[in-house]
């Protein structure tokens, strides 16, 4: 399907430099995009592939636009923030090639006749839904899907095939669920008595607000006795462990592998970096940039970026470091005495210059 470039300004704006009826069927990046796809320029180093690329329409920045605009021979889109406007504009382009789902229950479903079913939901082939459940307008659940008790979905949520939703939670409006992931499993609770352990019931939820999206395999633990809560707009990479009682401020981005232990609070407008591990019972406040592979062992009270790694070396000089590292403790001792022998030393020195 195509579609002409004034038909996409219309919709998302900007500024359209060139023939607004040039025909373009989609969008790919700077160096694979042909004669009929956009493309778009978020990253200035990026700037000489733009006399090179094939795109029929490119997207920039007015700062590009003004440096390489006039070597690109299509149609341009000025807009504020390019890397937002392509996000857009693939979402145009989505949009206009989807396949319509058609509503209603796959036979091979198995709905519990006290579930709540909105006449405009999909539920898929072996999905499970359970006595109590809430399935708003619009919303898809893929085949092979578990919903348990009381669970509520609220409209245009889309769950992808063998996501499980344990009893009780709740899930927003517009969330994007991709397989695998299970929310609401009992949290990691148990109580040592005397060498064994003793299982703390989980007895809380999962609250996710609106506009979530969850990538494939991740977790995320029902509270103990409180609720674990997800808010709005929160984006999830795939295989992330949220532990129970974990608050998840608005607007935060956690990127894959990441693990989040119990009780942990983020903040909102917070990214997390890929496999940075966030210790339990701590507090970041809004607008914290963790970096990936970082290990936040404490409170993070002042917005910016954090980073506890070291950096990657040859293995050689590495261990080197390391050895290094595992003496600090023997040099710092050694460099006290000293201090201690030059003071002591000192002081006759002081008191026969002064006679």
């Amino acid at each position: 399907m195509t579609i002409q470039l004034k038909e996409l300004v219309e919709s998302l704006g900007g500024q359209l430099i060139g023939d607004a009826d040039t025909q373009v069927s989609g969008i790919a990046p700077l160096s694979d995009a042909s004669a009929s796809q956009i493309t778009f320029l978020s990253n200035p180093k990026f700037r000489p592939q733009v006399s090179q690329t094939q795109a029929a329409a490119i997207i920039l920045s007015a700062a590009d636009d003004a440096v390489v605009g006039a070597d690109f021979h299509g149609v341009r889109i000025v807009a504020a923030n390019p890397y937002a406007y392509f996000a857009r504009a693939a979402q145009f382009f989505a949009a206009k090639n989807a396949i319509p789902v058609i509503p209603g229950i796959h036979p091979a479903a198995s709905v519990d006749p006290a579930a709540r079913i909105a006449a405009t939901a999909y539920i898929g082939a072996n999905a499970v839904i359970g006595a109590g459940a809430s399935i708003g307008e619009n919303v898809r659940i893929g085949a092979g899907c578990v919903i348990g008790r009381d669970v509520s979905i609220a409209a245009e949520s889309c769950l992808y095939p063998n996501v499980t939703i344990y009893d009780a939670c709740q899930i927003g409006q517009r969330a994007i669920i991709h397989s695998g992931v299970v929310i609401g499993a009992d949290g990691f609770g148990f109580a040592n008595d005397g060498g064994t352990w003793v299982k703390i019931p989980q007895t809380g939820r999962v609250l996710i607000g609106d506009d979530v999206e969850i990538g494939a395999n991740t977790t995320i633990d029902r509270g103990a006795l409180a609720d674990t809560v997800i808010e709005e707009g929160v984006k999830l990479d795939n295989q992330i462990q949220i532990a129970h009682n974990c608050h998840i401020g608005a607007h935060t981005a956690i990127a894959a592998c990441a693990g989040i232990a119990g009780s942990a609070r983020i903040g909102k407008y917070c990214s997390i970096g890929g496999a940075a591990m966030i210790h339990g019972h701590i507090t970041i406040v809004d607008h914290v940039h963790v970096s990936a592979g970082t290990l936040a062992l404490r409170s993070i009270s002042e917005p910016g970026q954090y980073t506890g790694f070291y950096p990657i070396a040859k293995h050689g000089d590495w261990e080197k470091s390391a050895a290094l590292v595992r003496n600090l403790n023997t040099m710092r001792e050694k460099i006290r005495s000293l201090e201690k022998s030059v003071k002591q030393l000192s002081q006759p020195l002081t008191q026969k210059d002064n006679e």
